[in-house]
């Protein structure tokens, strides 16, 4: 069975928290920015359209539903930003819209996150947070 959101969230907070300094975390972005990179988001997908508002880097995300669950890809081009993108797509991608809706991100929080990044960057995360939420409203409304 897939895990749920909230058991994602705790492996991520027990990853950042095993690592004592921010340059080790911030290390461990740019590991989840590799990983991104292993099933990209296609060229023709970054576009105005899957632009995400409101972030200092330049964020794109796509979803689909299938199979009732919604398949997020992303991508930024800055290697922090494709980390943090990683990240949120570790978490949310593979879930159905209610899921994602009813979902309290409280991990992004509890390893710090907003705190060790610029006011930008945290808007930045706010914004594609925000997508996100709107993407599994529009299919939940179909």
């Amino acid at each position: 069975m897939a895990k749920s959101i909230n058991e994602i969230q705790d492996e991520v907070i027990e990853e950042f928290e095993a690592l004592e300094s921010w340059m080790e975390r911030y290390q461990l972005l740019v590991d989840y920015a590799r990983e991104l990179k292993k099933n990209p988001l296609p060229e023709a997908d970054k576009i105005d359209r899957n632009k995400i508002d409101g972030c200092q880097s330049v964020v794109w995300f796509t979803c689909q539903l299938k199979d009732g669950r919604l398949i997020l890809k992303g991508d930024a081009d800055a290697l922090l930003v494709q980390g943090i993108v990683a990240l949120l797509l570790y978490v949310l991608n593979d879930h159905t819209p209610q899921e994602i809706i009813d979902a309290d991100l409280y991990f992004i929080d509890r390893i710090g996150l907003r705190e060790h990044l610029s006011p930008t960057r945290s808007n930045g995360i706010a914004a594609m947070l925000k997508q996100i939420k709107l993407y599994a409203l529009a299919y939940q409304a179909k």
